[in-house]
């Protein structure tokens, strides 16, 4: 009578059921690499994300700060100088050292910058070149969103038309949409501030 003997396949694997083996070993190593080169890849987004935002919010600080020290330049011009959806440019006491300066802020392509002019001799003239030129946030999506950068308000709350005067302005708002990649999530973060031009008497 034959016998049939487990021995042989007691003591290992066959080579076929070593490949399966190996290959759903593979298969189950290579989805676990992807899985966590995919998570750290997504948060690498989201903390540069968080890093532009939160650099954005300090430029909006800086902006504000400038805006609410707005005065009558040294020469005698009225305070607001430019007045366009992503420029504005203004006469202030930015360090408060009793020498008005001024100032620019401009929106170029996703880059806000602020530049700073000083003024030299006697009467005082204010130079072309900027003193300082300082970067305050970068990947700001307004001009690709065809959002405007800053508004302008009269003293009745009314947002300024191109017919608005100038020398009517009396309030200013800053908004920034800040995203590194317009196609992945978390998606762009907005960013309003707002300052009351308290310096310009002559509004009141």
């Amino acid at each position: 009578m034959y016998t049939f003997s487990t021995k042989n396949r007691m003591n290992g694997f066959t080579l076929i059921e070593a490949v399966v083996v190996i290959a759903i070993s593979t298969i189950i190593m290579f989805a676990i690499t992807e899985s966590i080169l995919q998570f750290y890849k997504y948060n690498a987004y989201a903390i540069a994300q968080a890093g532009q935002v939160d650099t954005a919010r300090r430029g909006m600080s800086i902006l504000v700060q400038d805006l609410r020290e707005m005065t009558f330049a040294d020469d005698g011009t009225f305070p607001l100088a430019v007045m366009t959806p992503h420029k504005v440019g203004f006469y202030s006491d930015i360090d408060r050292d009793n020498s008005v300066e001024y100032v620019e802020y401009e929106l170029a392509a996703l880059t806000l910058k602020k530049r700073i002019y000083g003024a030299v001799g006697n009467p005082p003239v204010y130079g072309t070149t900027p003193e300082s030129t300082q970067t305050l946030s970068e990947y700001v999506q307004n001009q690709t969103l065809a959002t405007s950068t800053f508004l302008y308000f009269n003293k009745n709350g009314v947002l300024a038309s191109s017919t608005t005067n100038i020398t009517d302005i009396v309030y200013i708002q800053g908004q920034i949409i800040v995203n590194i990649d317009l196609v992945r999530d978390p998606g762009q973060f907005m960013l309003r501030s707002s300052a009351a031009l308290r310096n310009l008497k002559e509004n009141n």
